[in-house]
């Protein structure tokens, strides 16, 4: 059974993204800092006979990430999928927001990501594939100057998927983002769509591989 990993496991797209997955026989591993709200997104996909575990991570600490995928690795072997979906959203500007929020805040938008690629990627390429999926937004195209580190940190995400295409790809590895610009609310069309689309770019034969998919398109 093939294994996903969410890092940042919420109602919404989390959720959407996950079951998308485990529909097509993988086992769920979903992970956030809050085990009982993790645990009863678990419980869900259990109730529909889906394949299903609950863990904890903190996503701005890396030494954090680097142990959920080390256990998730340990017990269940490689990792096929891994999404990483955490996001800590603040509405602040460049002159009410201290630097030390601005850090904390960046270390789960766009560190936790780079640790948590970082992590997976070894075990990836010995296993001899892999896919590694991002939760973009459009404040990554449109910045914000009222949502300051969300805009940077998903700028830094959609960066990541593009900077590192290429050498992954070569390496056995897809990594892409879906660029999400426009707001989700769990149990809605919109997540359902956009877990469909990470389930297309993790379907795409390699020659035709995409680093990133805009929704909504157009």
């Amino acid at each position: 059974m093939k294994t996903f990993l969410s890092i940042g496991s919420g109602p919404g797209i989390g959720f959407a993204t996950a079951e998308r997955f485990a529909k097509e026989g993988f086992h769920v591993v979903l992970s956030a800092r809050t085990a009982e709200k993790t645990s009863a997104l678990v419980e869900k996909l259990k109730a529909k006979g889906y394949s299903a575990e609950a863990k904890t991570v903190d996503a701005g600490n890396p030494a954090s990430i680097t142990a959920l995928v080390s256990a998730v690795e340990k017990q269940q072997g490689a990792i096929d999928v891994l999404h990483y979906n955490a996001a800590f959203i603040r509405q602040a500007t460049i002159a009410t927001q201290p630097v030390e929020s601005f850090n904390s805040d960046l270390a789960v938008n766009i560190g936790g990501s780079l640790a948590a690629t970082q992590a997976a990627a070894p075990g990836m390429i010995k296993h001899g594939s892999g896919t590694v999926l991002l939760t973009g937004g459009g404040f990554a195209l449109s910045p914000h100057p009222d949502y300051l580190s969300i805009s940077i940190g998903k700028a830094g995400i959609r960066a990541q998927a593009l900077a590192l295409f290429e050498s992954l790809k070569e390496q056995g590895i897809h990594i892409a983002s879906v660029t999400v610009a426009t707001f989700v609310n769990p149990d809605s069309k919109e997540a359902t769509d956009i877990g469909e689309e990470f389930w297309k770019l993790y379907s795409q034969p390699k020659d035709t591989w995409t680093a990133e998919v805009i929704y909504p398109q157009g």
